[in-house]
């Protein structure tokens, strides 16, 4: 099969890539190692940037993220009891920050590229990817018993963290950057009215608590833990009543529980990959970069490395200039560092380190307070938040 772009997964990066170059009249194809019920299944973040939100809407895949995404201008940060708001439009000018969940953004995009026609695989086995340092790019797959072979023009490495593409980069062509946190969410969906109207990030001496929702019926919770805990150790009344001791007695009072309809510990890391580009072969999401999801920067990142690459490669194919494509790497980069330090800087301010002690606490306390107390740092928190600029 000949294509002009072979997409390696088809998670919300793969997918926006395809559904913009479908839209420029560009051939690609979207590759995925797992079913698409598996891909829909995946619960993960849902707090968009204004900047995710308009690329979502050039795509045409805005509709529903319009109609029933919830808008934030604010959100609540939590700590010696008592909640205090920032401000998120009154700091940066209006913007704000849309919850919709990415489970329902791969819905959008999955569902507009089955309407064109545009050409997806599931259930590939044995991807390979070959020949992208040259120009003739290729990617192998097997399918039902049967190997395919795609050759295209370009490749780009939207298949995650675990991932072929990174790994098919030799080792001395690549530098990874990684920073491990000893500890980990333990987060519950559940089919229950949100405590707040917007989301509330929790600092408390038994671990970080965070409130947040899908929907005005689906609410979502996490609770700083060991990494050696076992989700199946957390009953539901366990996990709901360790909530409660995190959050101020009137939250307490307003949380609604019910049972669980999802729980797992994730673990929080940093880590980027430098280069994102090698000859033919682009990296992106977290094939390139992983953020904890403090700040809510993941799905973000991966949206605005799809704005560079998108860009790069429209502009290719409509005039063969390949400027925007050579500067790839370092936009993405300097991007994807800002919002590193921001989410790196979000996770210490609000988690309990297990090395950190009494000298570590009370540096935590005072830059919560120097936070609330300074419209300038109040100012950054927010412009990081509702995302920089593309």
């Amino acid at each position: 099969m000949r294509v002009q772009v072979a997409i390696i997964g088809a998670g919300p990066s793969g997918l926006l890539l395809g559904q913009l170059l479908h839209l420029a009249g560009i051939d690609a194809i979207v590759l995925e190692h797992r079913s698409a019920q598996y891909v829909l299944g995946r619960v993960r973040a849902g707090v968009l940037e204004q900047g995710m939100v308009e690329m979502l809407d050039r795509a045409g895949v805005g509709e529903r993220l319009r109609s029933e995404g919830l808008v934030h201008s604010g959100f609540d940060i939590l700590f010696g009891g008592e909640r205090r708001r920032v401000d998120l439009s009154g700091l940066t000018g209006g913007r704000k920050v849309v919850v919709y969940g990415q489970t329902e953004v791969t819905k959008d995009l999955m569902d507009a590229r089955a309407a064109a026609g545009a050409k997806t695989v599931y259930e590939v086995d044995e991807v390979s990817v070959r020949g992208f340092d040259t120009d003739r790019p290729a990617v192998r797959y097997r399918k039902d018993g049967s190997e395919y072979e795609v050759l295209g023009d370009f490749i780009a490495g939207c298949d995650g963290f675990h991932g072929v593409c990174r790994r098919s980069v030799p080792p001395s062509a690549i530098r990874n950057y990684e920073r491990v946190f000893p500890f980990g969410w333990l987060g519950v969906l559940s089919e229950t009215r949100p405590v707040s109207d917007e989301l509330i990030y929790v600092n408390h001496e038994r671990g970080f608590a965070l409130c947040s929702m899908r929907s005005h019926t689906r609410s979502r919770y996490y609770v700083q833990c060991s990494l050696a805990e076992d989700a199946d150790q957390w009953p539901d009344s366990r996990f709901w009543d360790e909530l409660r001791s995190r959050l101020d007695e009137r939250t307490a009072e307003e949380l609604v529980t019910g049972p669980s309809i999802e729980k797992s510990i994730a673990p929080l890391r940093s880590f980027v990959a430098e280069p994102m580009r090698f000859g033919r072969l682009f990296l992106a999401g977290d094939a390139a970069h992983i953020v904890p999801p403090t700040g809510a920067k993941g799905l973000n990142l991966a949206a605005s490395d799809i704005h560079y690459l998108s860009t790069g490669l429209i502009e290719y194919y409509a005039t063969g200039k390949t400027a925007e494509l050579d500067a790839y790497s370092e936009r993405a980069l300097r991007r994807v560092w800002q919002a590193e330090r921001f989410s790196w800087w979000m996770t210490n301010l609000l988690h309990r380190f297990p090395d950190s002690g009494a000298f570590g606490e009370k540096i935590q306390a005072a830059e919560l307070e120097h936070l609330v107390g300074s419209r300038a740092a109040m100012s950054s928190l927010a412009e990081n938040y509702v995302g920089l600029p593309y």
